[in-house]
């Protein structure tokens, strides 16, 4: 009886694939037609069916947001289900693996590399904290990784591609990784061991940590939860941000933003960067206005330096790492990373014209 059904399950498996797999081609024709069809819809749908002229303020903002809208949903849909395939190859026992015994330097680079396509939030930064910490992981590789995760996510890189293209997303990647390995390193420099809580010396490390196999169909269903879980969540800010932006984009003088945040004014970039720690937001919400302010004629370095310190720095972390490190560590953390992104505007504003 056994051998009779032994065949059943390969075969079940086999048709599962295929179907997943027809699902996601037919899935991917879809999405680039949806995507290619935004703006005309998008121009037909302001000046055409509401019949808003074309150089109003108020029909540049509506326009602004029935183009960006859609394409940003969609964007997000498409990358974060892609980033979702890789991250099923790196759950957080196999980061700590692979991070485990790697020296200062190499570790700092791995890190910051892993914690970009590594599933992080807010509310893991402690468990992940005291996995890496009983891994025997350097506590400035520790950091490199804390910092890059959260700073150097995929809403923040699809917002990017899709307001600025390739160029800019690929330097907010660079810029990104460029901090969190320099920070871990000076972290990691300083000896600050003795400011993390005692408590997280003394724990034990798990045993027997059980690593799952996927198949390919296991991979796509979980990417295609990630999808759902975090455009659930996200879409809000999308939309709300992406209002503000389009506000910003159709009202606010461009001569008022290239005072206030334009390259020429020296004080801007640490302003923005004092200014954007305490405040809660993500890239979802945060990216559509730095795309208005930057077309209003704000520098890049500036809006960017703005936006890491909210995503990269945001209060939610630093109160849930309080739990794990002292006061004094957390300053340091808040300190190194804060000058890092500001030099990083700083250079922004003077290399891109």
């Amino acid at each position: 009886m056994q051998s009779h059904h032994l065949p059943v399950e390969p075969f079940f498996v086999r048709h599962r694939d295929v179907k997943l797999f027809t699902i996601v081609g037919v899935a991917a024709v879809l999405w680039l037609v949806a995507y290619n069809v935004i703006q005309p819809l998008a121009d037909w749908l302001t000046y055409g069916l509401l019949g808003l002229a074309v150089t109003s303020q108020l029909g540049q903002s509506i326009a602004f947001f029935l183009y960006d809208v859609p394409k940003i949903l969609l964007l997000l849909t498409g990358m974060v289900f892609a980033i979702g395939i890789v991250r099923t190859f790196f759950s957080p026992e196999r980061t700590r693996a692979l991070l485990g015994g790697k020296r200062e330097g190499v570790g700092n680079v791995l890190a910051a590399l892993l914690g970009i396509v590594t599933p992080f939030c807010s509310c893991s930064a402690v468990p992940l904290f005291i996995g890496f910490v009983e891994s025997g992981i350097p506590l400035g590789v520790t950091f490199s990784f804390l910092i890059a995760a959260p700073t150097i996510n995929e809403v923040a890189i699809v917002l990017l591609y899709g307001l600025f293209g390739w160029r800019i997303a690929g330097l907010y990647i660079a810029s990104g990784l460029v901090i969190a390995i320099v920070a871990g390193a000076i972290i990691g420099r300083l000896k600050l061991e003795r400011y993390v809580e005692d408590f997280v010396w003394k724990m034990q490390r798990a045993k027997g940590s059980f690593e799952e196999h996927l198949t390919w169909s296991d991979r796509i269903e979980r990417a295609w939860d990630s999808v759902k879980e975090i455009v659930a969540k996200v879409w809000p800010y999308v939309i709300v941000g992406i209002a503000v932006g389009a506000g910003i984009h159709g009202y606010v003088p461009e001569s008022a933003l290239v005072t206030i945040m334009g390259r020429d004014a020296w004080w801007s970039v640490p302003a923005a960067v004092l200014l954007g720690i305490p405040l809660y937001s993500n890239a979802a919400g945060v990216i559509p206005i730095v795309s208005a302010l930057i077309e209003k004629g704000a520098s890049l370095g500036t809006v960017l330096a703005f936006m890491m310190s909210v995503v990269g720095l945001s209060l939610p972390e630093v109160i849930i790492l309080r739990r794990v490190l002292k006061p004094q560590l957390i300053a340091v953390f808040v300190g190194v990373v804060a000058c890092a992104i500001m030099i990083t505007g700083y250079l922004f504003n003077i290399v891109i014209r």
